[in-house]
């Protein structure tokens, strides 16, 4: 009995100091993406985006106030539900998450889940780690190309909406127009690219975001292109930035399999000050 308890409490003591190192990672790379916020950030000027296709005008006059300082990282807080099931049996949870956004470089998704048996995790561009009752680890993965290739797409995507101010042109962004409400930008960061496409509505509002992202999310596990895409509602302004609070998203979007999983609802944002 006493060597099994021995044995017990090592097992313990190796599951905290195990979430103790991953916590400690993930300060690292918050800390990491903050410091990416520019130090001197430029102002917003309709100007900037004067030769880009009109949709691509619009939503950018739309997204940002002109005089707004140009800061392209921020923290965002949000409840809302996330799905542990299948398209089927969705399983809705509700959630905590905080995230840090720094697109093109990464960002950090931590999230609570405090159902029946707890969930929780974090989501960066390296690693997924998620585990039960805070200590038993139920998903450990990443540190693979196909790992950066997906997550690489969230964030991208995701910084269409919430930070707006990191797609404006220049090197590894470029525009074009799809349609006269539909557009088009392709970042590319470190050998990573990924195009996202964008409608928006007459004021410039961006309503549906889709794109082709690289996933193992379908019957056979296996990575490959896929559909997905969100919507975005509820847009308010924040620090001179008009941005979603609202957001559903998920796999196969636009198709009779698209499966919503993540439907968050923003409880703030925080663009960082820069800090010298």
């Amino acid at each position: 009995m006493y060597s099994i308890l021995v044995v017990l409490a090592l097992f313990l003591l190796s599951l905290i100091a195990l979430r103790l190192w991953d916590e400690r990672v993930e300060r690292v790379e918050w800390a990491r993406l903050a410091a990416s916020q520019p130090q001197t950030p430029a102002r917003y000027d309709p100007v900037m985006v004067a030769d880009l296709p009109e949709p691509v005008q619009r939503f950018f006059n739309f997204a940002i106030k002109p005089g707004t300082p140009l800061l392209t990282v921020a923290e965002i807080d949000m409840g809302g539900e996330f799905s542990l099931g299948t398209r089927d049996n969705p399983n809705y949870q509700p959630m905590d998450a905080k995230q840090i956004l720094a697109a093109p470089t990464g960002f950090v998704w931590k999230v609570k889940m405090p159902g029946v048996v707890s969930v929780s995790g974090a989501d960066t561009g390296s690693w997924t780690r998620f585990r039960i009752l805070g200590l038993i680890p139920v998903a450990r993965m990443g540190g693979d190309t196909n790992h950066a290739r997906a997550a690489y797409g969230r964030y991208v995507a995701e910084a269409v909406f919430w930070t707006p101010a990191a797609l404006l042109p220049r090197s590894g962004v470029v525009w074009e127009a799809l349609h006269q409400d539909t557009a088009r930008v392709t970042v590319t960061h470190n050998g990573l690219s990924q195009a996202v496409d964008i409608k928006v509505d007459a004021e410039g509002r961006p309503l549906v975001v889709h794109f082709m992202r690289w996933s193992n999310a379908n019957p056979d596990k296996k990575h490959r292109l896929q559909p997905f895409g969100g919507q975005m509602s509820d847009f308010r302004e924040v620090q001179g930035f008009r941005i979603p609070f609202s957001v559903e998203a998920g796999n196969m979007f636009g198709t009779d399999e698209h499966f919503v999983f993540f439907k968050a609802t923003v409880t703030a944002v925080r663009f960082l000050t820069p800090k010298s």
